[in-house]
């Protein structure tokens, strides 16, 4: 059974974890607290913190781990989606080293990693499962019919959930990442306000409409409007995206009578939609799964299990391998 080094750097945390025979020795991460003043990630600096942070953070979790760089079978990394300066450093690092331990390069879809975070603790779902996988950049419906087997069956049509969990932060005043933050002012409010919700066919979604609503809404209002209201605020918009995703899983497992769930990706941190999609759960005899905090928002340990897997079915990568942008499950 194989022990891996599996390296995550497609945004602005640089990510490294060992797994061995499947199982997580360590994983470790860097921040990049660089990009808060500028209230958002910067593709630039974020590739050049990257660079510096890297190559201690392999090292620490080796230690940590107690692995030296002999006992590696093969290492991973995410090859995308992302961004293209971060994804460089990641890959070229991975390969680098690759070279120089003469030992296999497995490369890991980012979006289908965050899928696979279900698979590093007991209980894992049973396949084939239903994943509502949310996050910055992404907001898919995936069905998952095995551990690499996996087929979007609905996902946004313009910008993701966490883009409009960020953007509404930004707009009310709060620091970034604005996502956690509205979240616990949302904890202390009440959803007394209502905004626009899509009207998308199927399973896909739109936030994009949200968005503007939300946006004009404030524009309206007479000053210090936000400040008096924050609480209601952000408990407003919180409510209104958790109810946007939660129909259209609800419709998903409608038209393909799976009820295995799962939830993913750094948006599954939130405790509204965490709550809610349990209660929906339990509602409903649905069986209901989430990772566990460290495994929702970016992390290297789902692009190791990830990983494992790959290796498990000789699926190796070849030096000419290059990083995605975008990169489709």
């Amino acid at each position: 059974m194989p022990t891996i080094l599996a390296i995550e750097s497609s945004c602005d945390d640089t990510a490294c974890a060992i797994l061995k025979e499947g199982k997580v020795l360590a994983n470790m991460q860097a921040s990049q607290a660089i990009h808060a003043e500028f209230g958002g990630v910067v593709p630039e600096l974020a590739s050049r913190e990257h660079m510096k942070n890297i190559w201690p953070l392999v090292t620490t979790t080796l230690k940590v781990s107690d692995i030296v760089l002999q006992d590696l079978d093969a290492i991973a990394f995410t090859r995308g989606p992302g961004l293209m300066g971060s994804l460089i450093v990641g890959v070229n690092f991975a390969k680098a080293m690759a070279i120089g331990l003469q030992k296999p390069i497995i490369e890991v879809n980012h979006m289908q990693a965050h899928v696979g975070a279900h698979y590093i603790d007991q209980p894992i779902p049973k396949f084939p499962f239903l994943c509502l996988t949310v996050s910055g950049g992404h907001t898919q419906l995936v069905q998952v019919t095995d551990y690499l087997r996996m087929e979007v069956i609905g996902q946004s049509i313009d910008d993701a959930a966490g883009e409009a969990f960020d953007k509404a932060a930004k707009l009310f005043g709060l620091p970034y990442p604005g996502g956690p933050v509205l979240n616990k002012h949302a904890n202390n409010g009440n959803p007394i306000f209502e905004f626009a919700k899509p009207r998308v066919g199927g399973l896909d979604f739109s936030f994009s409409g949200l968005k503007t609503s939300i946006l004009y809404y404030v524009q309206k209002q007479p000053e210090g409007f936000v400040t008096e209201n924050l609480n209601d605020l952000c408990a407003s918009v919180q409510k209104t995206i958790v109810d946007i995703l939660l129909t259209k899983l609800q419709k998903a497992v409608e038209q393909t009578g799976i009820t295995e769930l799962a939830i993913g990706g750094g948006v599954a941190a939130n405790s509204e939609l965490r709550r809610r999609f349990q209660e929906l759960g339990v509602k409903n005899n649905w069986n209901t799964f989430i990772p566990k905090f460290e495994y929702c928002t970016d992390n290297a340990a789902m692009i190791g299990i990830i990983a494992h897997h790959k290796y498990l079915g000789g699926d190796f990568a070849d030096q000419s391998v290059g990083p995605l942008a975008r990169y489709a499950i």
